[in-house]
């Protein structure tokens, strides 16, 4: 099959499109490195050395013998976007080009318009994209779980029944986002359901829950492989945190009471269930929802988890209790359905101590390169102007005067 990997630089991306390679698809990489300018923004970098990406795709080569093309640009540029996408003419979209953190889109207006901006535009511009010149294309987007909030009641996959004054629909599923970024995430689904339903084009969006781990088989092959592993409070997921705090000692940093609890899934898990998203794609003029994860952990169990594992290392860590800097519910109601991608074949992995010590050996494997300043949160969701920007306009201020 022919995929195009939207973002294939990334976290989530560049796994996807290793294993989708490995796999015997052929694969191409679009990407503008915003990715890792990110980083240098927020005075951050990941735990892993990576190397820049065309090393990264040389190596690929040379260790398998798999070839992923690469194009180089921003999905906010149609003309660039769409003569992409009408020489490549995949079968099949995987879209990870998106600014996916939600501390970034709560920084500033700045970061708040970008994000939306980045987002929304890019994917409307893909949409536009295929509707032109790969009708029969099928789009796999990534969502998020975070679109849907934390109801108090069930969580189904994208769409659900209302009864109301005797009559029946079935709607999609009410959103309660929780950020700037996850706004933008709703947006995308309403303009993905639209363009579906007016144009007939096919869709899989995937609702995503907290990804961990960095380690795929096809990112172990070799060390120039190696996948990022973001541990900063703007970038880090929780799990990825939590492990990094624990090798060098510092005091697990739990939001509130931590009761907040998400879905989870392991990174190979991810990539799988992108695989099969695009090996049984949707029906013209359909816009399907999957919720992407396996387990629900609060960040309370989690942070228990990796506190167990680091003692069994010899390594003693404490938990603290931060004031929350987000606005949520701190102990919630929280169950959601994720039967469909169980029923196309995934098998999940599920975390395991095993695995948290396999998470634990890498960041103790470079915790060289943990910069301890980025571990406390610097923004919060309350403030319009938060710290981190102050920071920033400080360092770009000093760079002038040098």
């Amino acid at each position: 099959m022919k995929i195009v990997v939207l973002g294939g630089d990334g976290y989530c991306g560049w796994a996807t499109a290793l294993h989708l390679s490995a796999s015997g698809h052929s694969v191409a990489i679009v990407d503008n490195f915003a990715r890792r300018q990110w980083d240098h923004e927020v005075g951050a970098q990941t735990l892993t050395p990576i190397r820049p990406l065309a090393e990264r795709l040389s190596v690929w080569q040379t260790v398998t013998g798999n070839t992923i093309d690469l194009f180089v640009g921003d999905v906010t540029d149609y003309e660039f976007l769409s003569s992409t996408i009408k020489e490549l003419e995949p079968e099949a979209v995987v879209h990870f080009a998106e600014q996916r953190a939600a501390p970034y889109s709560m920084i500033d207006r700045k970061h708040a318009v970008f994000t939306q901006v980045n987002n929304v535009v890019g994917t409307l511009n893909l949409l536009f994209a295929i509707r032109e010149f790969v009708p029969d294309c099928h789009l796999v987007k990534l969502g998020t779980m975070g679109e849907y909030g934390t109801p108090n009641i069930d969580i189904e996959e994208g769409y659900i029944t209302v009864e109301h004054n005797g009559r029946t629909d079935v709607l999609p599923y009410p959103k309660q986002a929780g950020s700037f970024y996850h706004l933008s995430k709703v947006h995308d689904s309403h303009n993905i359901m639209f363009t579906c339903k007016v144009w007939g084009l096919r869709a899989t969006d995937l609702n995503q829950g907290i990804v961990y781990g960095s380690v795929t088989t096809e990112a172990a092959l070799d060390e120039g492989l190696v996948n990022r592993f973001d541990y900063d409070e703007i970038f880090g997921t929780v799990l990825n945190r939590f492990c990094v705090q624990a090798a060098i000692g510092h005091p697990l940093t739990v939001y509130g009471k931590g009761g907040q609890t998400r879905g989870f899934l392991d990174i190979r898990d991810t990539v799988r269930c992108i695989e099969i998203a695009c090996l049984n794609p949707a029906a013209r003029g359909e816009c399907r929802v999957f919720n992407q994860f396996t387990e629900q952990f609060s960040v309370l169990e989690i942070a228990q988890m990796v506190k167990l594992a680091a003692k069994k290392l010899g390594v003693t860590v404490q938990i603290n209790h931060l004031p929350d800097p987000r606005v949520e519910a701190e102990e919630h109601y929280y169950n959601a359905k994720h039967s469909k991608l169980l029923d196309l074949g995934l098998e999940p992995h599920y975390l395991s101590h095993s695995l948290l010590d396999s998470l634990m050996n890498i960041a103790l494997k470079y915790r060289d390169r943990i910069d301890t300043s980025l571990i406390q949160p610097r923004v919060n969701w309350r403030r319009a102007r938060n710290e981190l920007r102050t920071k920033e306009r400080a360092s770009q201020y000093s760079d002038i005067l040098r």
